[in-house]
């Protein structure tokens, strides 16, 4: 079975169950969740409507959502770990539940008009229970009636079992992971989920709960389904495979590395494997509109361009390769990812750049490393190379492990923010998963940003557009496209404009409408993509149209005042804007 096949069998499926099909949402979220650069799960877009907004497409959802992970970038190199991968979800907003969740499952799973997998072959597991939240028995139970062995049913505790909050409080719950025996030979009569031959496959998560500030775990009135399958996995068990690399998704890219380094996959795995993902990662990541950076989504994509360029060299690549190998990607996505064909000249351009840049230090870089690695890694020099050199920490720590050397990160980051106050914790330390809180200060400043951004194109234009925002209990952050440093006058007047909005306090307005209807009513929205054929426009008065699925305020009166506390270049041709309500 191919990648699309299990695509169009997946959604097929679930809109025979009543889902509406969604597109994928972009992987760089631009919704009010601060706990994240990039889209990590399927569920991530949809956080307005797991905590009770109305989804256009109803209670039921359904898609492919590309997604984007660096937590396990140590891993890449193994059968199963990718940075970029797609999931395939379908979520219940308040609709069903578990009994029709771990059915529609099992259905998909084993009948003969879908994927037929062998029943003998799967198992699954379920959460044990503790002090806080009790046993799944309902799960279980479940599970039991579908025909699946209580051998074959593990339980499992928290920390294997167990879904969100992302921060301190929030909507949580158990979830049932679903198990493949990968093995050649026969499963052992007891699941035992230590065993590596048992793939995970898939995950139900049953949002049944919510976490108080107080600790306490309440059931909520609301309760959510929000499921995953890894399509990467999923398509290697179809086919007979252990190993995810084997498949259509990566075989055309591994044939290319073969091709441009007359090397053999079978021998130099680990190299092909981590240039074939990042590669995959980095053109997805440029086509969602980001460039190379020493901070945020930027340094992560710098990292895995200069990371596959390292490992090019191990293969004997001396020659620019990247945007070969990019063009593969795009051919094999293309298909079911038009964003890919539509942005295939900056993806290019962009790669050729940056590879051209790295490559002219790599080599100094190296014979400088093998000069100070005859022992352990000084903070120092770890700094130096990325100083002079270009070399992500992340590299340099990686060629120590090569070496069986220690290194000393601590000292590194005292230097890193001392000299160039860059802040590693925004590229490797926010890449959680799970909901973001939603209370009522990030809610109100969710509705400033609308405020914010009318005002901003009153006063600058309408080419002005938002390009990325970040909202915390305490402020708003709000990139947008302006090539100019605004002066104080036009803060003042923008500044003006919001308090205006607020003084009247304007009903906030919520209507659903098809995409086309609301572009010709010039209703605000660059992150269409992730609603459907209809979106909810929010309409604030006089003031604000925008297409939206965040969390609002009834009435602009509810805000308080509005102050902009900082204005600065984000990028080129980007500005940014920090505010507070008081």
């Amino acid at each position: 079975m191919t990648a699309q096949e299990l695509r169009e069998k997946y959604l097929e499926f679930f809109k025979f169950k009543g889902h509406t099909i969604i597109p994928s949402a972009s992987l760089v979220p631009s919704e009010v969740d601060p706990s994240v650069l990039f889209t990590t799960a399927g569920m991530h877009p949809l956080v307005p409507y797991l905590l009770g907004e109305n989804h256009p497409g109803g209670k039921r959802v359904t898609n492919v959502q590309k997604c984007m992970r660096t937590g396990d970038i140590d891993e890449i190199g193994d059968t199963t770990h990718h940075t970029f991968f797609e999931m395939l979800g379908n979520w219940s907003f308040g609709d069903y539940f578990k009994k029709e969740s771990l059915a529609w499952s099992w259905e998909f799973l084993t009948s003969p008009s879908w994927l037929n997998l062998d029943k003998n072959k799967i198992a699954v597991s379920v959460f044990a229970g503790d002090a806080d939240a009790r046993f799944d028995s309902e799960a279980y139970e479940i599970w039991k009636s579908l025909g699946v062995d209580e051998n074959k049913i593990a339980k499992l505790p928290k920390e294997n079992n167990w879904w969100g909050p992302a921060g301190a409080i929030g909507p949580c719950g158990p979830d049932s992971e679903i198990f493949y025996w990968s093995g050649k030979d026969i499963p052992p009569e007891k699941f035992d989920p230590e065993d590596v031959r048992w793939t995970e496959i898939w995950n139900n998560v049953f949002m049944q709960y919510n976490k108080t500030a107080e600790n306490k775990f309440e059931l909520l009135m609301q309760k959510n389904v929000d499921t995953g399958m890894g399509l990467e996995r999923t398509l290697a068990v179809l086919n007979g495979l252990n190993d995810n690399y084997e498949t259509d998704l990566f075989q055309s890219i591994i044939k290319k590395i073969q091709e441009i380094s007359f090397k053999k996959y079978e021998q130099n795995q680990k190299s092909f494997r981590i240039i074939a993902d990042h590669i995959k990662a980095a053109t997805f990541i440029l086509a969602d509109g980001i460039k190379p950076l020493n901070v945020g989504h930027g340094y992560v994509l710098r990292r895995l361009i200069r990371r596959a360029i390292r490992h090019g060299k191990i293969l004997g690549i001396e020659k620019d390769f990247l945007t070969q190998l990019s063009a593969v990607v795009i051919e094999v996505y293309q298909g079911f990812y038009p964003e890919l064909t539509e942005n295939r000249n900056i993806i290019s351009a962009e790669l050729k750049k940056e590879e051209n840049k790295f490559r002219k230090t790599l080599e100094k870089g190296l014979r400088e490393f093998n000069k100070i690695s005859k022992t352990n890694i000084s903070g120092m020099d770890a700094f130096n190379l990325y100083q002079n050199y270009g070399f992500p920490f992340e590299m340099t720590k990686e060629l120590a492990m090569e070496k069986g050397l220690e290194i000393d990160e601590k000292k590194f980051q005292t230097e890193l923010q001392k000299h160039q106050k860059l802040s590693r914790t925004a590229s490797v330390g926010q890449f959680k998963g799970g909901l973001a809180e939603a209370g009522e200060q990030a809610v109100k400043l969710h509705t400033a940003t609308h405020l914010l951004l009318a005002a901003l194109r009153g006063i600058l234009g309408s080419h002005v557009f938002q390009k990325g925002s970040n909202i915390t209990a305490e402020r708003l952050r709000l990139d947008f496209s302006h090539n100019a440093k605004m002066i104080p006058e036009e803060l003042e007047k923008v500044q003006n404009l919001v308090n205006e909005a607020i003084k009247e306090n304007v009903p906030v307005i919520c209507r659903e409408m098809p995409i086309s209807r609301a572009k010709k009513d010039g209703a605000v929205g660059v992150f269409e993509s992730k609603y459907g054929n209809k979106v909810n426009v929010y309409t604030v008065g006089k003031y604000s149209s925008e297409i939206c699925g965040g969390p609002h305020v009834k009435a602009t009166g509810e805000l308080g005042h509005f102050k902009i506390v900082k204005e600065e270049a984000s990028s080129a041709g980007v500005r940014r804007i920090k505010a507070i309500l008081e």
